[in-house]
């Protein structure tokens, strides 16, 4: 049976096309394994060789290298996986393709040595790139003719995203910390298969929405736009050889610092081991990577008429901004796990231990019963016709609910508890759930603010959050290994980094819609993508220092450079206020 764009909307679940909902659960597994991977891939790469759950002994800065490259990569080949499904191979078959190759992934992961980890990553990174850009491509096919249902539909979706990581980073974490590393990995990775499972067994519902593309025919329209008052004729912008050869440069210098940064640091290869005017390899061709591609960004910008090109700088600033608050922000992912497990006082005892257990509990009930109800719904309407992939997703949930009730049973026999390293990765996705909709009242409210104040408060409340962990680390000496710091300071640091998150985060996109030209979009959802994958290596290859730092310094002198940088940022983007404003003709 075969069903079109129409009929999706004559089947509701909770408002909205039941198809939506299988798309909901399908990247609900995928962020699951994905953090729930990343929740104990540091803890486990650093912990000690020995002891009744060992890890491997790794640096700091060599597991914080690797994550780094990876976290990078993540926000790259969603470019080419898009592209590919756009133009080759259709949305589903792209998700499915990449849905295997995370499966397969995480299965490496499992295998626990160093070769099947990085064939793990490898596939992960593949498979996140074919996946990621495809799902949110669906959705957006599924609602073509309903803009007016689209902003509710992405809601519901954001918020599969969001328990997903919630759900992943608690069950994994806990599994892997408690149980051992290797059933961790293996979680993830079973939970993506039955993701998969349930998304191919649904396929009937999707008619050819996410089909393989037809072949484009026909000329494109020549685009007018008001330049002043004058009306200007685009005139198309063509990759000349000197673009080119910037972009050869860029690509090389860039892959060469990718791998060369994790190999020289996890198995010693130098590859390229010498010293240019006093920079090491890995930052010399950083360096270089990062001005060949602001050349081809400022040759390309310059070719515009002048809203267009001003719209685009503007955007180019806010990624510039970006880059900077996930170089702090992706702390949560590297460094934060290592202040976590060294220095935070996690063993509760007694009444301390009970109050946590019940917070426990809450926290992961409530949110398991609110998505458990959303399953019910989809099976009322959806059973008859896709039973198989329902049966699959029951099953999936029948075994978090055992896993669920075998750790809440387990906890609830001790009268003391050992908080896990990666329960506090939770907060971000709770404290999201919590805070989102009144954001999203205020930015749909007369009180919305402009770009630049955005960006501050993106910038100052992650800055603040950082500030506790400096005055929390105030008092621990320059060398220590080890301190017994309060937990508060992590709850406080997670609270205000969401709220900065739920600033500036969704701002990228809402404005790379709003101020980029259509025939743009691709390029510069690039150079977006680009600002975030920098962020995130820039992350880790600052925040694998924090043991250098410690030692030189102090712990609190690690987290007042991700205080002071933000906040001087965010001041910088109130000071451009009237320089965005200018850029941006009009644009709010």
């Amino acid at each position: 049976m075969t069903t079109d764009k129409e009929n999706f909307f004559e089947n509701k679940v909770l408002g909205h096309p039941a198809g939506l909902f299988v798309l909901f659960f399908t990247e609900m597994w995928e962020r699951f394994s994905y953090y729930g991977m990343r929740a104990i891939l540091v803890i486990f790469l650093t912990g000690a060789i020995l002891g009744d759950n060992p890890g491997w002994a790794w640096s700091t800065e060599a597991a914080l290298s690797l994550l780094g490259t990876y976290a990078m990569f993540v926000y790259l080949t969603p470019i080419l996986g898009g592209w590919l499904a756009d133009n080759k191979i259709g949305y589903r078959m792209a998700v499915v393709i990449g849905a295997l190759l995370m499966t397969l992934g995480h299965a490496s992961m499992a295998v626990e040595t160093p070769t099947f980890l990085y064939i793990g990553i490898t596939f992960l990174i593949l498979g996140n790139g074919m996946f990621k850009p495809n799902m949110t491509a669906i959705i957006s096919k599924m609602y073509e003719g309903h803009d007016e249902k689209k902003d509710g539909a992405y809601n519901i979706f954001y918020m599969g995203v969001n328990a997903g990581a919630f759900i992943g980073i608690m069950l994994c974490g806990w599994v892997g910390e408690k149980v051992g590393w290797s059933y961790g990995f293996g979680l993830a990775g079973i939970f993506m298969f039955l993701g998969m499972l349930q998304f191919v067994f649904a396929q009937r519902l999707f008619g050819s929405v996410g089909d393989v593309p037809k072949k484009k025919t026909g000329e494109v329209a020549k685009e007018v736009v008001m330049d002043g008052d004058e009306e200007v004729t685009i005139k198309r912008n063509p990759f000349t050889v000197l673009d080119f050869t910037l972009i050869g440069i860029f690509l090389v210098s860039a892959l060469i610092f990718i791998f060369n940064d994790p190999l020289s640091k996890i198995e010693d290869i130098q590859t390229l081991n010498f010293e240019i005017l006093g920079l090491t390899d890995s930052l010399f061709f950083a360096l270089l990577a990062a001005i060949s591609f602001v050349i081809l960004l400022v040759i390309r910008l310059s070719r515009y008429v002048r809203i267009e090109r001003d719209r685009m700088i503007a955007f180019t600033i806010f990624c510039i901004f970006t880059i900077f608050f996930w170089a702090a922000f992706e702390q949560a992912a590297g460094s934060l796990p290592i202040y976590t497990r060294d220095f935070t006082s996690r063993v509760l005892e007694g009444n301390a231990a009970l109050g946590f257990q019940i917070v426990d509990l809450v926290v992961t009930v409530v949110p398991l019963l609110i998505i458990t109800y959303v399953l019910i719904s989809l099976f009322r309407k959806t059973f008859n016709r896709i039973g198989l992939s329902n049966i699959i997703l029951g099953t999936s949930f029948v075994i978090v609910w055992a896993i669920v009730i075998f750790k809440i049973y387990t906890e609830f026999q001790s009268e003391e508890t050992e908080v896990p390293v990666t329960w506090f990765a939770i907060l971000n996705s709770l404290f999201i759930i919590m805070f989102a909709p009144l954001f999203t009242k205020w930015w749909d409210s007369r009180y919305n603010p402009p770009a630049s104040v955005k960006y501050f408060l993106g910038l100052f409340l992650l800055g603040i959050g950082f500030a506790f962990l400096a005055f929390g680390a105030r008092n621990v000496p320059a060398g220590a290994e080890t301190a017994a710091l309060s937990m508060a300071w992590l709850v406080l640091a997670y609270l205000f980094h969401t709220l900065g998150e739920l600033c500036l985060s969704p701002m990228g996109l809402s404005y790379l819609s709003k101020l980029i030209p259509a025939r743009m979009i691709a390029f510069m959802f690039g150079v977006y993508y680009l600002a975030i994958a920098i962020g995130n290596k820039l992350a880790h290859y600052v925040g694998g220092d924090i043991e250098n730092i410690t030692q030189e310094y102090s712990l609190s002198t690690f987290f007042l450079i991700f205080t002071i940088i933000p906040i001087g940022l965010g001041f910088v983007a109130l000071l451009l206020h009237p320089l965005l404003k200018r850029l941006m003709h009009g644009i709010r």
